[in-house]
This record gives structure tokens, C-alpha cells and sequence, in this order.
């Protein structure tokens, strides 16, 4: 009897996910993106500085806090923290470092992960390559860690004509992942009753339209008999209902949204104080819902914690500036989600779980970050994963249809 309890006691906890729906869930982006020169991938400092990587030459505005990783999944960089230390990063494509983000995605109740593809690169087996492992490593740590996760395809870069490219690549991930599989994939979210894949970039005013193209790729993915059969997310504008602003203006572009199952408008970047996201979803979500409602589409707003990417910005000749949109220690995410969920939204994709770049990233990063030539965004009297913490709080409200209760950060138990 002895025996037994042992081993029942030494057997691993089993987090089972919850993948039945899109509905009281908060979702957020996953870049995936950073690579480091000893990581196998030959990427090089993909994303965070290019060919060179220290003071002076550097794409992030956050640095991101790898206390907690092993030894040999910190990477060194020639930046200083403020005590003199050494400051370290980490690479994407490390299976511990995603295995720890999928922890923190579990611990702070987090759902999970919409794990972004770049259309432009999968053509490149040298950028596809760790893309592939990185969709690997998350696909089995949201397995382990009860979290569910979403294909995502950024249409961004990729030219007129070349919807083929999405589609050659999604073939070839069915076969060698079998993704479109329930019990070879549990963790791939099913929405409406099939596996979601969302589509990104479709009807900005930046990049050229593409209308045939989104057409094709919708069609692909709901209707073809092999790999298709899936639900169809669609990330567009913030303006696509006006076809202004950001949106092009095309009205053929609604029948495209129409013809999907979920839209999902980008709005990092478009509102910057409390007062604007306030009207945001006040006039212009509560006006989307009801365009959706008529066309039986699910709605699935963003709100993100700030903005900062002026690293990046002098790295392609501008002068962006430091935390132009500033966090207010929680206040500007926090008052999004409220706003939102008063207007009647039902679930929420957080922008982003890791974008270090853009300064929108939702993940424990340092408040003592390197001095020097490149300057970084901070908040020191803020703990670490307040923002983890602050996610999985509007998770609980929107489960809870908490609308009641004012715009107060929650009060945190110490």
C-alpha cells in the first residue's frame, strides 16, 4: 500500500487545457521572434539588435527578466545592468525559456497563445527553420501546462499573388504536425466546434490590397476537404467598419470579413491616454459588436500595456520616443479591459505576451534594466509580473462579467 501511494504521489500532475472556445478566454500574441548568435538558428541577434547587439545598437525598449531560467538558457550580452552585472536575454527558440513562459501563462491563469507565423519568411529555410521549433516547443509546453494555443499567419510583407505561400506552408505543417488532429494536438484551440487559425494584416492602408487573396485564403482554410475544415479568425484594422483611417477603403473588404468567423481589430498604438480608449469602445467597439452580431461573427478586441519603440525606431532612422505611450503602472491596460467588457465584449486578445521590440510586452521584464547608449522603459516600483498578474485579473472579471465595480486597479493580495 506503501508502495503504491508512492508512486501515485511521484506520478506528474496533468493540467488538462480548456480549448472549447474563444468565449471568457484571454488570449495573447506570441512573438517568438528572438534569436541569439548560439542558438543554432543562425539568426544572428534576430530582433534584438541586428547584426550587432550592445549600447548604441539595440531593437528592444524592455529587457526582458531571465532570473529564472537555467544557466545554460541565459544568454550574455555586452550591456550592464545599473550594479555593474552583466545583462543576460534569452532566445526564442530554447525549449526552456518557452517551457517558462507557458508556467507563467499557467500560474498567473492565463489561456494561452495566439503564436504568430510571418508568411514572408516561411519561404526561407533558414528563418522557417526555428520558426518550426518554436511552434514545436509551444504547441507541447501549452500541452503541459493546461494552455491552449492558436496559429497565427502575419500576412505582413507579402505580395499580391503570393497566397500560395500561406497556404503550401499550412499544408506542410498538417503533415508534419498533424495540427488539424485532436489527439495528436489537444492544446490547438477549436472554436465553433473546429481548430482556429487566424489570419493578420488583411485590409490595412500601409500594404498593398490583397482582396483576391484574402478571399482565397479564407476559402482555403474553411472549406478545403484535406487541411481545411477550420474556424477563421481575421485580424484587420481598427477602422475597418468606417473603411477610414487605417483602413483602405474598399467596401469590398467587408464581404471578406463577413465571409469568416471572427474579427479581431488592431488598435495598438491607435488610442494613447485613458480618456481616448475610454471612447474607443464606448463609440466605435459597441457599433462593431452590433455589425458582427448581424453577421453571426465573434468579436475579439486588443488592448495592450503601452508602447515604446524608439531602439527600434533609430535603428531604421527615426526618433521614436522613449514610452510614448506610457504604462501608468497598469492604469492605461487596465482601464482597455474594462472599457471593453462594458461595451459587451466577451473575450480578449492581450498585445503582447513577449513583444520586447514595441515595448508591448506583458511578461516579467527587469525595473532595473541596462544603462548606457540605449535607453529603456521601466517602472521600479512595480513588481516584475504585475502585468502577468494584471492579464489573468481581466480574465477572472470577464469570466465573472464583473462590469460593475469602478475603474481601480484590483487590489492585490500580498
Amino acid at each position: 500500500m506503501k508502495t503504491a501511494l508512492l508512486l501515485i504521489l511521484l506520478l506528474p500532475v496533468i493540467v488538462f487545457a480548456d480549448t472549447d472556445g474563444l468565449t471568457g478566454k484571454v488570449m495573447c500574441g506570441y512573438q517568438g521572434w528572438f534569436r541569439t548568435p548560439d542558438d543554432g538558428a543562425n539568426n544572428g541577434w534576430f530582433h534584438y539588435g541586428g547584426r550587432k547587439f550592445e549600447p548604441g545598437s539595440c531593437n528592444i525598449d524592455l529587457w526582458p527578466d531571465v532570473r529564472e531560467l537555467p544557466a545554460s538558457a541565459r544568454v550574455p550580452t555586452p550591456f550592464k545592468h545599473p550594479d555593474g552585472s552583466t545583462a543576460e536575454v534569452y532566445s526564442s527558440v530554447n525549449r526552456d525559456a518557452i517551457a517558462l513562459h507557458f508556467k507563467w501563462m499557467r500560474e498567473y491563469n492565463i489561456d494561452g497563445v495566439f503564436i504568430q507565423r510571418f508568411a514572408t519568411t516561411t519561404r526561407d529555410p533558414r528563418f522557417r527553420k526555428p520558426m518550426d521549433a518554436v511552434l514545436d516547443a509551444c504547441r507541447k509546453a501549452a500541452q503541459e501546462n493546461g494552455r491552449c494555443w492558436v496559429p497565427m499567419y502575419d500576412l505582413s510583407g507579402l505580395r499580391p499573388g503570393n497566397a500560395a505561400v500561406v497556404i503550401n506552408d499550412w499544408k506542410r505543417l498538417v503533415e508534419d504536425f498533424q495540427l488539424t488532429d485532436a489527439t495528436k494536438n489537444p492544446a490547438l484551440l477549436r472554436h465553433r466546434g473546429k481548430p482556429l487559425v487566424a489570419l493578420w494584416g488583411l485590409g490595412f492602408s500601409d500594404r498593398a490590397p490583397m482582396l483576391d487573396d484574402w478571399k482565397e485564403l479564407v476559402r482555403f482554410f474553411k472549406n478545403d476537404a484535406a487541411p481545411g475544415g477550420c474556424t477563421v479568425m481575421l485580424g484587420v484594422p481598427t477602422y475597418w467598419r468606417t473603411l477610414k483611417n487605417d483602413a483602405i477603403t474598399d467596401p469590398v473588404l467587408h464581404g471578406v470579413i463577413a465571409s469568416a468567423d471572427v474579427v479581431s481589430p488592431w488598435t495598438v498604438g491607435r488610442h494613447n491616454n485613458l480618456k481616448d480608449a475610454a471612447s474607443y469602445a464606448a463609440k466605435t467597439v459597441s457599433a462593431d459588436l452590433a455589425w458582427c452580431r448581424e453577421k453571426k461573427l465573434d468579436y475579439l478586441p486588443v488592448a495592450y500595456p503601452g508602447f515604446s519603440w524608439h531602439n527600434l525606431s533609430v535603428g531604421r532612422g527615426k526618433q521614436a520616443s522613449v514610452n510614448a505611450i506610457p504604462r501608468l503602472g497598469g492604469r492605461f491596460f487596465w482601464k482597455q479591459c474594462r472599457e471593453l467588457q462594458r461595451a459587451g465584449t466577451e473575450m480578449l486578445y492581450v498585445a503582447m505576451f513577449d513583444e520586447l521590440d514595441e515595448g508591448t510586452a506583458i511578461f516579467k521584464t527587469r525595473s532595473d534594466p541596462p544603462t548606457g547608449a540605449s535607453p529603456f522603459v521601466a517602472e521600479p516600483d512595480i513588481p516584475n509580473d504585475h502585468y502577468l498578474w494584471l492579464t489573468g485579473m481581466a480574465g477572472k472579471y470577464l469570466r465573472d462579467k464583473n462590469t460593475t465595480s469602478g475603474d481601480d486597479l484590483p487590489t492585490r493580495a500580498k
